[in-house]
């Protein structure tokens, strides 16, 4: 059987039981190229004052339902894409994960022939090597003058790690949310939200019930992500379901690109929105700094 027929899991040797996705499904999965077609913002931002704030995940490994791990990190295309419009519509981007620790990348869904997606990386590379720490970011809180008009926080399944169980990305989701600020995600990331929940305010509503998002199926995790060797086991916890359970619902069923727009909410459903949501994002920030000078 060829190599790239395989639909088992292959060994990572740098930690015991760890796994990367099957040769198979990285040919299902991971194009040499992206959709990108350009990021040309006449109109973009010259103001100086509004920011984004890009929330990664540092964490390596996903500990699946049997025990083993996943490497897995950030997804590139779904970080670097929207990045690169943000970028170019004339926001600056401040990138930060939970303690400070490089961001982690799942290297191996790079796609190899894309300029643009490495020519953004390498524009990046030292912020995403030695990003922030989001708990110094916060300090001792935003108000009303923290000039990030939204706050992107890109999927891959590592995010499932720190991200949705910290107490300093709740406390910056509700103040983004009060303060009529975006939030960005697209894939597993909206597994961030349910960050919002962390810490909140006794008696407090949680500030996605009621929302409509683009997700990454749960169906795929239980079933052809399992089948084709892309995760090396069952998922420890499922995103959609839980995101349910708050009151927020997934608008799609599979992944085609799409991507929503639920008041101050942009998701997109897995990498193929990477471009989409970019855009999406973009051109609504530009509208919005218009009009709050």
């Amino acid at each position: 059987m060829p190599e790239s027929s395989s639909r088992k899991p292959v060994a990572d040797q740098a930690e015991s039981d760890a796994w990367f996705p099957s040769p198979y499904s990285l040919t299902q999965y991971v194009p040499p190229k992206t959709d990108f077609d350009g990021a040309d913002y006449p109109n973009a931002y010259k103001g100086g004052k509004w920011r984004i704030l890009l929330i990664a995940t540092q964490e390596r490994y996903l500990e699946m339902a049997g025990g083993e791990f996943f490497s897995t990190g950030n997804h590139p295309v779904e970080m670097l894409l929207p990045l690169l419009h943000l970028d170019s519509a004339g926001f600056e981007i401040d990138i930060a994960t939970i303690s400070g620790d490089p961001v982690k990348f799942e290297m191996w869904a790079f796609p190899k022939d894309d300029q643009a997606v490495k020519d953004v990386f390498e524009r990046y590379k030292q912020k995403l090597r030695k990003p922030l720490n989001l708990q110094e970011v916060w300090g001792s809180g935003f108000d009303k003058n923290t000039p990030y008009i939204g706050v992107f926080i890109p999927g891959g399944h590592g995010v499932l790690n720190d991200v949705p169980f910290s107490k300093t990305v709740g406390e910056i989701l509700r103040w983004a949310d009060a303060n009529k600020r975006y939030y960005i995600s697209l894939c597993h990331g909206p597994a961030s939200m349910l960050a919002a929940g962390v810490g909140k305010p006794e008696g407090s509503k949680f500030i996605y019930e009621g929302y409509k998002i683009a997700v990454f199926p749960d169906s795929l995790d239980t079933g052809a992500n399992i089948e084709i060797g892309y995760i090396p086991g069952k998922m420890p916890w499922l995103v959609g379901e839980e995101l349910r359970k708050l009151g927020i619902t997934p608008v799609n069923s599979g992944i085609t690109g799409e991507t929503h727009r639920d008041r101050y909410v942009i998701t997109g459903d897995s990498p193929l929105a990477s471009n989409n949501l970019g855009k999406l994002a973009a051109s609504t920030l530009l509208e919005d700094v218009a009009t709050r000078g």
